[in-house]
């Protein structure tokens, strides 16, 4: 039986195993801290297609295609598939993934849509509407400035509190049962909600987002009754380095210091003083392959036994950034173990 916990949380008593995964990613991620780690890091960022938009299909298609292959699944073994992106109607995910035929659940959280994907993933299996499912979402940094910000050949000076879009597509194979192997295992989750601060700035979405990343990370603590002292790491998707002072900042006015646990998918992908990505990186991309790439690897070799994994996502689009709406944002948070020594939910 899996227990309810608060409104929002669920302690799973099996949990879903994440069978394999696999991370793709441009060439600038490939220069980066974690590069080594990547399972493919294109020569170029066209991925050898005419536009940009198709370079992030391309992305999704090729991570899809390396994770069944390391999972020795095929896309006939998926019951289902949850995958997202940034761009309108999601068309790098619709255009990428086509060819699989595998029965599709679009999904949208901004750059939480990691984390909604594999929360809605795990749901569908531990309910037992399931034996697998994948679960994919991507970023491109020209697609996603052309849809949000302006046309690279503006050349415009972005502020240093702005984040570096990442060029990747990360994709988990969930399983009900973890195999002959399995990567780690999902055992609770605590699903955000939106909130809303009132910043309008684009330029600075980790501040954005850091009110519903605290938002989530409370409620989680309080739903468990757990703290900090129980997670290895507490890792949130794309806050860099402003929206992670913004963060503890919070959290500590509700009782919790995470500043000796806390680490961020942004601040880890990229060498901040080197590759002049000002607060670190941002995108749907940058949790799922920092995810694939490094978290599951900590977990792998036990240098983690459990963390709280909560990608983060700003809730905006051109038409509310022009028509001068606020940046509201959104967590959602994933208990990810160690197979080999797993602690309780």
């Amino acid at each position: 039986m899996h227990q309810r916990l608060g409104r929002a949380s669920v302690r799973l008593e099996e949990g879903v195993y994440i069978r394999e995964s696999a991370s793709v990613v441009g060439t600038k991620e490939g220069q980066g801290p974690l590069g080594s780690f990547f399972d493919m890091v294109g020569s170029d960022d066209m991925f050898g297609c005419g536009t940009w938009e198709e370079a992030e299909s391309s992305l999704q298609k090729d991570a899809v295609y390396l994770a069944l292959g390391k999972a020795g699944l095929k896309p006939e073994d998926m019951n289902y598939i949850f995958a997202g992106d940034l761009l309108g109607q999601s068309i790098a995910t619709s255009f990428g993934l086509a060819q699989y035929g595998i029965p599709l659940f679009g999904v949208y959280g901004a750059c939480s849509t990691c984390g909604e994907s594999l929360l809605l993933g795990t749901m569908a299996l531990a309910g037992g509407f399931g034996e697998y499912a994948v679960c994919v979402t991507s970023s491109h940094f020209a697609s996603a400035e052309k849809e949000f910000r302006f046309p690279l050949e503006y050349g415009n000076q972005r502020p240093l509190s702005a984040s570096w879009t990442v060029t990747g597509s990360g994709a988990f194979v969930l399983g009900r049962e973890p195999g002959e192997h399995a990567r780690a295992r999902i055992t609770g989750m605590t699903v955000g909600k939106i909130v809303d601060y009132g910043l309008k700035d684009s330029m600075n979405m980790g501040a954005c987002m850091a009110p519903a990343a605290a938002s989530t990370i409370e409620r989680h603590f309080r739903d468990f009754e757990s703290g900090p002292q129980d997670y290895d790491r507490i890792i949130t998707g794309d806050l860099g380095s402003v929206g992670q002072t913004v963060l503890i900042d919070l959290l500590r006015e509700k009782g919790y210091d995470i500043s000796q646990v806390h680490t961020d998918c942004g601040m880890e992908i990229y060498d901040a003083e080197t590759q002049d990505t000002h607060a670190g990186g941002s995108g749907c991309g940058c949790s799922a392959v920092t995810l694939s790439a490094y978290i599951l690897r900590q977990l792998e070799e036990k240098s983690w036994k459990k963390v709280l994994f909560a990608p983060t996502g700003a809730l905006l689009s051109k038409t509310s950034f022009n028509e001068g709406k606020s940046v509201p944002g959104i967590a959602h948070a994933l208990v990810i173990e160690s197979t080999a020594d797993p602690r309780p939910a």
